[in-house]
C-alpha cells in the first residue's frame, strides 16, 4: 500500500506564486492488526458528547488557584534573599517556562446573561525549547586549561554543557499540548465536527514552529487533527514576507537604528553582575568570571531547567539579581519590539492588518507591510469566515503586534540605570515560551453595562464587544484608548475598536521605519515605535 509521507508547499514574497512542492512516497505492506491504527478495528461504542464552552459558561470570578498540575520542572530551588516566597522562574523573561500571567490591572468577569463569544483569533508564541545557539560560556569553561572550582562551585568541575539548538523541550511540547487542551474547553462548540470545510491553522517552517502548532491541534482535536484542521506552513527567512515574523522583512530592524533597547540592557548587565561575578571569582581558580559569563550562566539555569528538568546554576544567584536579569530583558524589549523601538509597530502592523481583516470578512489582496499576498488574497489559505483562528509565532512578533494594536498602556519608559519595581513592561508576564494572546468577539443582546455589577441597559439593540487576553489575562483596552471608556471588564464596543485601529498603518509609517535613513535614537527618543516623523 502506498502512502502519502509528506506534502508541503512552500509559499514565498508577497505576490509570489508557490515557489516549491515537496512530495515523497514510500511503499509498506499491510500493517498486522495489533499495529494498525488507521482504520480502527473493534474500537467498541465511541459516541461522542457535547464539546466544552468554558468562556460561555463559567461564572466563577478569578481569585485564586484551587489545582496545580505536577510539572516535570524542578523550580522550587531555594534561592538566597527570597523572602516573599517569590518563583525565579516568573522572572526569566522571553525564556520563562510558560505561566499565566499575574494580571495587567483589571479583575475577569464572566459573560453576562445572553452574551456570547463568536469569534477567537489567538497567537501563541512556541513552547520551551533549547537556545537559538549554543550558549558561549559552555565552550569558555571547556577550553579553561587548569580551571577548578570549589565551594558552591564545586559541581563545575565535572560539568558539560549539554543542550542542542532551536528545537522543542519535552516540556515545551507539552506547554503546546496543554493549550491545546485549554482552548478547546474554552472555544470548543465554536467548532462543528460535522462541517465539511477543514480549519486553517497558520505557523511558521521553523521546526519549533511546526511542532508547536502540532501539539497544540493535538491537544485541542487529539492525535486525528489532520481529519479537522489543515496547518498552513508559511516559509520563516529573511526576504519572505510572514506576517508571523515581520521583522524578516523590515530591514532598519536589524541594524543600529534598533539598537537603543540592546545597549541600554547591555548597560544594565554591566552594572548589576558586578557583585555576582565578584563572587564567582572568589570560588574560581584561572577562570574570570565577568559581566558576559554570569547573564550565560543566568541563561543556562532557564534552558537546563525547561530542557533537563533541573539545574544548578539557578541556586548560584540572589533573588535581587533574577529580578535585575529580568529588568534587563525587558529593556530590550521594550527598546526593540516596543513603543522605545522605532519599527515595532511596522515589524508587527502586517499581523493587526491580518486580523482586522479577519474581523471584517475580507482578503488582503495588496501588502501593506510584511503581509504575504499570495497566502492572504486566497480564501483557501486565509479564511475570512472562521470561527477558530489559531496562528503561532515569535515572541518578539508577538510583543510588536502588542505595540502595533496601539497598546500604550505598554509605553511607558523606566529606568536604563536603577531598577525600577513598577514599570509597563514584564516580559515574563507578556510572552513567555507557549505565551498566547486571544482575541475575542463577544455579542450581547443589549449594551452591557461599564459597571458590571449593574448588567445589561434596559435600552439598546444588539452590541459585539472586543476582549483581549493574554496569558489567560484581560488586556483593559479603555487604558490605552479612552473611547473604549473605563470599563470593569476591559472590553471595547467593536465599532470604536475598528475606528481605533484603522490608523494602525499609518501610525507604523511602515516603508520609512523599516527602509528610511534616520539616525538610530537613544533609549527615550521614541514612544510612539515608529520613528519621529
Amino acid at each position: 500500500m502506498a502512502f502519502l509521507l509528506y506534502s508541503l508547499a512552500l509559499l514565498g514574497l508577497a505576490n509570489a506564486s508557490p515557489v516549491m512542492t515537496i512530495v515523497t512516497t514510500i511503499t509498506t505492506s499491510n500493517p498486522p492488526d495489533y499495529f494498525q491504527t488507521t482504520p480502527e478495528i473493534f474500537q467498541g461504542p465511541t459516541p461522542t458528547g457535547k464539546e466544552p464552552f468554558l468562556r460561555q459558561t463559567d461564572d466563577v470570578q478569578l481569585s485564586g488557584v484551587t489545582y496545580i498540575p505536577p510539572s516535570p520542572l524542578e523550580t522550587q530551588q531555594p534561592i538566597q534573599g527570597n523572602s516573599d516566597d517569590g518563583n525565579i522562574f516568573t522572572l526569566l523573561g522571553n525564556i520563562a517556562p510558560y505561566h499565566p500571567s499575574p494580571g495587567f490591572g483589571i479583575d475577569e468577569h464572566p459573560l453576562p446573561e445572553g452574551a456570547n463569544v463568536t469569534w477567537v483569533n489567538m497567537i501563541a508564541r512556541h513552547g520551551s525549547r533549547y537556545p537559538t545557539e549554543p550558549i558561549e560560556l559552555g565552550a569558555a569553561l571547556a577550553d579553561a586549561k587548569g580551571a577548578k572550582f570549589s565551594g558552591d562551585l564545586e559541581w563545575l568541575n565535572d560539568w558539560k554543557y549539554s543542550l542542542g539548538t532551536n528545537i522543542l523541550s519535552s516540556n515545551g511540547r507539552q506547554e503546546l499540548y496543554d493549550n491545546g487542551v485549554l482552548h478547546v474547553y474554552n472555544y470548543g462548540q465554536l467548532f462543528n465536527p460535522n462541517q465539511t470545510k477543514k480549519l486553517v491553522w497558520r505557523t511558521t517552517t521553523e521546526d519549533r514552529m511546526r511542532k508547536s502548532a502540532e501539539n497544540f491541534a493535538a491537544g485541542f482535536f487529539g492525535l486525528n487533527y489532520a481529519d479537522y484542521v489543515d496547518l498552513e506552513f508559511i516559509i520563516d527567512e529573511e526576504g519572505y514576507n510572514n506576517s508571523l515574523s515581520g521583522y524578516n522583512v523590515c530591514e532598519n530592524n536589524g541594524n543600529l537604528r534598533t539598537t537603543a533597547g540592546a545597549n541600554a540592557s547591555a548597560a544594565f548587565v554591566a552594572n548589576y553582575t558586578l557583585p555576582a561575578a565578584a563572587r564567582l571569582n572568589a570560588l574560581s581558580t584561572n577562570f574570570h568570571w565577568n559581566s558576559t559569563w554570569i547573564y550565560s550562566a543566568q541563561q543556562l539555569c532557564s534552558y537546563e531547567t525547561v530542557n533537563l528538568g533541573y539545574s544548578k546554576w539557578c541556586a548560584l544567584f540572589t533573588y535581587e539579581e533574577w529580578q535585575d536579569f529580568e529588568y534587563s530583558i525587558d529593556l530590550d524589549f521594550i527598546g526593540t519590539f516596543g513603543f522605545l523601538s522605532p519599527t515595532a509597530r511596522a515589524v508587527g502592523v502586517g499581523y493587526v492588518e491580518e486580523v482586522l481583516a479577519k474581523m471584517r470578512h475580507h482578503l488582503i489582496t495588496q501588502a501593506t507591510g510584511s503581509d504575504n499576498v499570495t497566502l492572504d488574497g486566497r480564501e483557501r489559505t486565509f479564511p475570512t469566515h472562521q470561527a477558530l483562528n489559531f496562528d503561532f509565532s515569535h515572541e518578539v512578533n508577538i510583543f510588536a503586534a502588542l505595540t502595533a494594536f496601539g497598546l500604550t498602556q505598554f509605553a511607558e519608559p523606566f529606568s536604563p540605570e536603577e531598577y525600577t519595581e513598577d514599570r509597563s513592561v514584564v516580559v515574563s508576564a507578556m510572552t513567555p515560551f507557549a505565551a498566547r494572546f486571544d482575541i475575542e468577539m463577544i455579542e450581547a443582546p443589549r449594551p452591557v453595562c461599564a459597571d458590571r455589577t449593574r448588567g445589561l441597559y434596559e435600552e439598546g439593540g444588539k452590541t459585539t464587544y472586543v476582549h483581549f487576553i493574554l496569558n489567560q489575562r484581560t488586556i483593559p483596552l479603555g487604558q490605552s484608548h479612552a473611547a473604549c471608556g473605563d470599563r470593569d471588564d476591559g472590553w471595547c464596543e467593536l465599532e470604536t475598536f475598528m475606528k481605533w485601529q484603522a490608523g494602525a498603518l499609518e501610525e507604523a509609517n511602515y516603508d520609512y521605519a523599516c527602509n528610511g535613513d534616520y539616525a538610530p535614537p537613544a533609549y527615550g527618543d521614541v514612544r510612539n515605535g515608529a520613528p519621529p516623523s
